[in-house]
Formats: structure tokens, C-alpha cells, sequence
């Protein structure tokens, strides 16, 4: 038996490439707009994107507020002020965010492996237009036993409340069996920790820890991930297909 049995898993920068969705989708954006459009601006866009997120998380403001001055920020960051309608621009991106499904490597085989040992869930932050969208392109919602998004719980990482209801969904009683994944460690590993639910942050891309939220395992693969889900009896059998019955009966 596996060591966790179930995976309570973040979508964006751990299963799909957020990164490369929000490059094409803020692409798009502003030169449907006509403001700048080169990587100065795109980094831009980032920074004062992720501020308002982390924000979020804080508490500091509310999912509403967050769509409502995010693209009027960039347009004064860019000095475009006059360049369109900010809720408006931003309706405009989230529709082009949604057309946009780009796997993290690997991420379809991860799921394969791990469904064959746990059961998956999906606790996003995202909008759920954007998400389910991009969730059923990608071909990632086929592996999950509920799909859970902020904007229709009602509720946000880090707030166990997102978390608690979907365990209580998925009928899971074990606590210390179930295991948050995720790449974010003010919503994701710190929303785990509030849930008491042990927490793994997927930190693909090597960066440094200096939020002082700490957790309990951290993974730079999909293959490390494994390990610390997996016996060593289901490690030697990844590649093995339908081997959740093959003692069945």
C-alpha cells in the first residue's frame, strides 16, 4: 500500500505550465490592446501579477478586487493609462489564459503512475472558466477522482477550507494519509499545513526557499515525487499498468 493514499494536487507550475500559458496569453493581450508588448513588459505583467497574488494569499484582498486593478496596474506600469477598460482587459485575457493547456514535461506519465497507487484530486486557485477549460484540454482531469476550484468551494489556499472540503468529498478519514503537491508555498504548502495534512512543493525550477513556510518534502522531479508516495514494491512496478487489481479477486 502505498504510503500516501491520497494526492490533493495544485494544477498551475506542477501539472501544467502556467508560465508559458500566461507568456502567450498576456502576449495577446496587450497587443490587442496596443500597449508595448516585448519582455520588458511581459515581465511587468509578471511581477505585479504574482504581487497581487501573494496578496491574496495574505488576505490583503479578495479574488474580485485582485481582476478588477490587475490590468490597470500594467497599464500604468507600461504608461498606457488610457489603452482600454482594466475589468474589461482582464476578461479579455483570462478567455485567451483559458485556450492555453501546456503540460508540465512528464506531467501525463506522473498521473499515470500515480493513480495507479493513490487517489488524485485537483485544489486550484484559478477561475473556474479558466481552469475547467484548461484542465479538460490538457487531458489531466481523466486521472482525478474530484476537481476542486477556489471560485466555486468559495474558498482559497491557504484557507484549510478549500482542502477540508475536499477531503470531506472525497470520503477520506486518514488525515496523515493524504498529501498536498504544489509549487506555491504561500498557497499551496501553507494551505496543507493549515488543513494539518503533510505538504510537498514541487520546486522544478530550483528556487530558494524565503518564505520561511516549511515543508515536509520537497521534489525537483516527478520521479522524486515517487519516492516519497510509492513502497518499494510499487516503485519497482512503475511502467506496470492496471496493477491497483492486479490481486483483485
Amino acid at each position: 500500500m502505498a504510503n500516501y493514499t491520497c494526492l490533493l494536487l495544485d494544477v498551475d507550475n506542477t501539472l501544467l505550465d502556467f508560465n508559458a500559458a500566461e507568456r502567450a496569453a498576456v502576449g495577446i493581450t496587450l497587443e490587442h490592446y496596443g500597449m508595448p508588448n516585448g519582455p520588458e513588459a511581459l515581465e511587468t505583467y509578471h511581477q505585479i501579477n504574482r504581487q497581487l497574488w501573494d496578496s491574496l494569499a495574505k488576505g490583503e484582498l479578495n479574488r474580485s478586487k485582485l481582476f478588477a486593478v490587475r490590468f490597470g496596474r500594467v497599464m500604468q506600469a507600461l504608461g498606457t493609462p488610457e489603452a482600454g477598460n482594466a475589468r474589461e482587459m482582464n476578461d479579455f485575457y483570462e478567455n485567451e489564459l483559458a485556450n492555453h493547456a501546456d503540460l508540465m514535461p512528464g506531467a501525463l506519465t506522473a498521473l499515470e503512475e500515480l493513480g495507479e497507487v493513490a487517489t488524485l484530486a485537483i485544489v486550484s486557485n484559478g477561475a473556474t472558466q479558466v481552469q475547467e477549460s484548461r484542465i479538460a484540454a490538457s487531458g489531466i482531469g481523466r486521472f482525478m477522482d474530484g476537481v476542486y476550484i477556489s471560485e466555486k468551494v468559495g474558498a482559497a489556499k491557504p484557507s484549510p477550507k478549500l482542502l477540508d472540503y475536499a477531503i470531506r468529498d472525497l470520503g477520506l478519514t486518514n488525515r496523515s494519509r493524504v498529501l498536498m503537491v504544489g509549487d506555491d508555498l504561500l498557497a499551496d504548502i501553507k494551505g496543507g499545513i493549515n488543513a494539518g495534512i503533510d505538504t510537498c512543493w514541487v520546486n522544478f525550477a530550483n528556487e530558494e526557499n524565503k518564505t520561511g513556510i516549511q515543508p515536509k518534502y520537497t521534489v525537483h522531479s516527478y520521479e522524486e515525487l515517487y519516492r516519497i508516495v510509492m513502497e518499494p514494491e510499487e516503485l519497482e512496478n512503475v511502467g506496470v499498468r492496471n496493477r491497483r487489481h492486479m490481486n483483485e479477486g
